[in-house]
Order: C-alpha cells, then structure tokens, then sequence
C-alpha cells in the first residue's frame, strides 16, 4: 500500500509540474557511454493507435515493419516498455513507450528542445528521490527529480521573473 502511495504522489506531481513546466518534463536514463535523456515532446508524433500497433507486434530482437506517419516502425520489447524506431523520420528516430499508472500510453522523444550539460544531469540524478528530491536550481530553472521504474524523471519550470540568458 505504501508504495502505491508514493506512486500516486510520483504521478500527480509529474501532472502538476508539467501545468507550470514549459513543456520539459525529461527522462533520465544511464546507460554505458552516459546518460539517455528522453524528451515528452519531439517532432516524431505517432498516433496512441499506431504506437499500440508497434508495440503490440514489438519483440526483444524487433518486431514487424508497421507504418506509421513517419514511415516504418519497428518495436523492440525492453523490460519496462518498449523502443519504437523510426528510421525513416527527419529527426527523433526513436521513441521510449510505457503506460502511466492509468494505463495511458506515455511517448518519450530523443530528441527534444532541453539540453543539458552531463555536470546538470549528474546533480538532477544524485538528486532524486521515490517521492522527489529536493527542489534544485538550474540556471532559468528549478528542476524536481523522482525516482521511477524507467529512470529518473525530471520535472523542469521556469522560475518566475527570470528570462532566459
């Protein structure tokens, strides 16, 4: 019971953050040469229909050819969700498929507009926590961390009255 207690407080300050985020909610994966940082939002946007479709047919080794707006996709069954690629699109080739805790598709992007320096992503990950680390300051930034079953995720806002350098 508790741990779907903090889940549910994970899930609904992930909600709440991203009312005030200016759409930068990140995920943080670390991986054998650094961090993977996946975007919630990309210039690769499949339909939930077409991402269901994907990953119904996803494998370890990569399912079948299904197309999508941005040509052929293929799936690749991971653990904790799946890997969609998109060889064919311009840019964000590749997209990050799990289920929120309703059961909603959630599509994380490669590529995004937020880029960080490996010195941020190391203080966000040391950072995080199951209910959330404390509140950091990144530049323009506060930045608030979770630990989740993907990665550490990372919710990024403005800090009101700062402009951008």
């Amino acid at each position: 019971m508790k741990a779907l207690r903090r889940f549910a407080a994970v899930a609904a300050c992930l909600c709440a953050g991203t009312l005030h985020a200016e759409d930068n909610v990140l995920l943080i994966q670390t991986g054998p040469q650094g961090f993977i940082v996946w975007h919630t939002e990309g210039k690769s946007r499949i339909s939930d229909d077409e991402a269901l479709e994907v990953m119904a047919s996803a494998r370890p080794g990569g399912g079948e050819e299904v197309m999508t707006a941005h040509g052929p996709a293929r799936g690749y069954e991971l653990p904790a969700g799946v890997l969609i690629r998109l060889p064919e699109a311009k840019s964000d080739k590749a997209l990050l498929v799990d289920r929120d805790a309703c059961g909603h598709i959630q599509m994380w992007h490669a590529e995004g507009e937020t880029q960080l320096s490996d010195g941020e992503l190391t203080e966000i990950v040391m950072s995080a926590l199951p209910e959330g680390g404390k509140r950091l300051t990144l530049g323009n930034r506060y930045v608030k961390a979770f630990v989740t079953p993907l990665g550490i995720t990372a919710t990024l806002w403005k800090i009101p009255g700062k402009t951008t350098p």
